[in-house]
């Protein structure tokens, strides 16, 4: 009976336990986030292995001009090709617990048992997909207020010494757009994802204050980034996805990026398991289980490829 403290009301005489609220209280989860901004693979599913390999097709050449001569065949370019596999794993846990306990407590166990692996279901999903976004080959690094450190290999080259700001935002989006060709979402924005404390530090930069003062006067007030130079900012403080790092944990890690990011293979999606009771029933719990992935849809840091900048520290 580990789910119930039992004291004795007399030197001899009944058991009791103490008194219990007639309400449950649940603790405070992290948002989760990343997992609505992934693209699933579409027919793929049960019965089709255990990876998916996806196509992708690169940007042809440009030549330095398509002026044709009379008398010449028009040139050929070549169309390449390229793949790129996900491979899908188990994942799951599960709470056990007793029918002893069950019948003994004033509360029914299996319901806040479902919520709270629902919960951190959901966390966990977050976070695989975080993952996926910072496995991007791009990494920009702040290492001042009007400096930073891009490397496309996928390790950082610098040390982050700064917080994010308006200017930072203006660096990422202009690399993103006139470097690295990478198309926008819907509404023509790139979308952000930054731990409270980078978006923060974007809030307090007083371009961000002398922006919002004409456009939206309320975001302050309502703790809204909202867009700016381009880029959607969405706000996460799952630690799980991403961190406080760089010297000092001054910046707030983060990530920014546009269309076919992240693709997640999914042959089985997440749910809630009873277990098949064991002990003539005594011995019961139950689990969440699925059999899926995420990945990045191009893996490369090459221009008219890379879809994500992954903003962090060495």
């Amino acid at each position: 009976m580990a789910q119930h403290t039992w004291t004795f009301d007399a030197p001899s005489g009944t058991y009791k336990n103490h008194a219990m609220s007639k309400r449950l209280y649940k603790a405070a989860l992290a948002e989760a986030i990343f997992m609505d901004h992934v693209r699933p693979v579409d027919g793929f599913g049960r019965k089709m292995g255990e990876s998916i390999t996806l196509t992708r097709v690169a940007a042809l050449a440009q030549p330095s001009s398509a002026v044709l001569v009379e008398t010449e065949r028009i040139p050929e370019d070549v169309l390449a090709l390229s793949t790129v596999a996900i491979t899908v794993n188990e994942l799951g846990r599960s709470v056990p617990y007793t029918s002893l306990s069950n019948d003994l407590s004033e509360f029914d166990l299996e319901n806040p048992i479902q919520s709270a692996l629902k919960d951190q279901q959901r966390l966990e999903l977050d976070r695989i997909a975080a993952v996926a976004f910072k496995a991007t080959k791009i990494k920009y690094a702040p290492t001042g207020a009007a400096t930073s450190n891009i490397a496309t290999n996928g390790t950082f080259g610098a040390t982050a010494t700064v917080n994010m700001s308006v200017f930072h935002l203006e660096e990422i989006h202009d690399y993103m757009y006139d470097t690295l060709y990478v198309p926008t979402l819907a509404n023509d924005d790139y979308v952000a994802i930054f731990r409270t404390l980078g978006v923060r530090g974007i809030m307090r930069d007083s371009e961000w204050k002398e922006w919002h003062k004409y456009t939206d006067p309320s975001a302050k007030y309502n703790g809204e980034v909202g867009r700016i130079e381009g880029i959607r900012i969405l706000t996460t403080n799952n630690p799980n996805a991403l961190g406080k790092v760089g010297t000092g944990s001054a910046l707030g890690e983060g990530v920014v990026f546009g269309k076919d990011a992240v693709a997640l293979a999914e042959v089985l999606s997440p749910e809630l398991r009873a277990a098949i009771p064991a002990d003539y029933g005594r011995a019961k719990g139950v689990a969440w289980y699925a059999i899926l992935q995420a990945g990045l849809i191009w893996d490369t840091g090459n221009a008219g490829q890379a879809r994500v900048v992954h903003v962090g520290s060495a």
